[in-house]
């Protein structure tokens, strides 16, 4: 199975802080635990409400809460098995995270040989952020991987990696809406602004699927490079960079007319180990700058969003960074580094990394929250 997208930032509501149960066990003689082990949480009424970021561990079951401030651990909120994708609600009060009972997999897997897949465990986790604990499972259609919400918040639009399918999700009643065949391994999902259709990536098919949100019909099919796997829209809609992970590349897509405009190439950075490889993505919050995580290249390339342009890369982020999130004053970048475990802190400007942040387990996807 492949792995997709994390988003970027929002302004939320005051921030009441999560203060860790393992401190309970520090104290009584036990060390920190790690992502993968016994995950814990609590929620306590705090005056700290400064800037948080929210990490999905793939492995470790859970949803690490960091102080963006000082890259200390302030929780561990467990949320069930595989979590990836994750959002903010549009209120700030909740965070959506993928769940998924399909065992991992990925290149040069032979699937035939893993476990079946747990499909109780799939679903999108509620979490309030109020409190630090899950709310609820919704039903999301098997193996969801991302989802986006719709421009009321009422509906998640999820990729069903398993079933080549999207769900389109009611909150409220926590139903399926529809159902829309797509193409092979569908993984970033995101919504046009103005909410009239949703964009899909097709790993397989070298596609994005057009959706409409009120028929749940296709509108129509984008080629684009290879291993599609986010899309990032400007903010007017116009635009849409999707980042393509085995050509190196992001094709700009022409939203108005469902088209490729031009395609961007990510040159081998000077040195690298490996060649660029475009995963997630995130937009300045200014709108004036793309962000794109290079996966195995270890480096975040900067894009003009005016003139599709590569501007620069910043290098040495981190092992495979994946999951990318943007501070509310655009001055800061965080990365998921999976095989490594932890968290990047960049600072844009100097283009360099300022910390490293231990998560264990498999870091994923993360958001960035920036509080009060």
């Amino acid at each position: 199975m492949s792995r997709g997208l994390a988003q970027g930032s929002i302004r939320t509501a005051p921030w009441t802080s999560l203060i860790v149960v393992a401190l309970m066990m520090a104290a009584a003689g036990c060390g920190d635990s790690a992502p993968t082990s016994a995950p814990t949480t609590a929620a306590t009424t705090s005056t700290d409400s400064g800037p948080r970021l929210y990490v999905s561990d793939e492995t470790g079951g859970t949803v690490v809460v960091i102080d963006a401030r000082t890259g200390e651990t302030r929780a561990r909120i467990p949320v069930g098995k595989r979590p990836r994708g994750l959002r903010l609600s549009h209120d700030g009060q909740h965070l959506y995270v993928a769940l998924s009972g399909s065992p991992i997999g990925g290149p040069g897997v032979d699937e035939s040989k893993l476990p079946p897949a747990d499909r109780s465990a799939d679903g999108i986790g509620v979490v309030d952020l109020a409190s630090g604990r899950l709310l609820r499972t919704l039903k999301s259609g098997q193996d969801p991987e991302s989802f986006d919400l719709s421009a009321d918040g009422a509906t998640l639009y999820v990729s069903n990696e398993d079933a080549a399918q999207m769900s389109a999700v009611d909150i409220a009643s926590g139903d399926v809406r529809f159902r829309v065949a797509v193409g092979g391994e569908p993984e970033g999902v995101t919504v046009r602004p103005g909410g009239r259709e949703v964009y899909v990536t097709c790993e397989n098919d070298e596609e994005v699927v057009v959706v409409d949100t009120a028929s749940g019909k296709v509108v129509t099919h984008i080629k684009v490079g290879s291993r599609p796997r986010s899309v990032t829209f400007t903010t007017d809609g116009a635009t849409a960079f999707v980042t393509n992970e085995t050509d190196g590349s992001l094709s700009v897509i022409d939203a108005a007319h469902h088209r490729v405009s031009t395609t961007i190439q990510i040159p081998r950075a000077e040195g690298a180990a490996f060649p660029a490889r475009p995963m997630g993505a995130v937009l300045s919050p200014d709108g004036s700058q793309l962000f794109a995580s290079l996966g195995r290249a270890r480096s975040i390339a900067v894009i003009d969003a005016a003139s599709r342009k590569l501007i620069r890369t910043i290098t040495n982020v981190g092992e495979r960074p994946w999951g990318i999130a943007v501070s509310q004053d655009g001055r800061t970048l965080f990365t998921a580094n999976g095989p490594s475990a932890d968290v990047s802190t960049i600072d844009i400007a100097q283009g360099t990394v300022t910390r490293r942040t231990a998560t264990g387990g498999s870091p994923w996807g993360v958001v960035f929250v920036e509080g009060r």
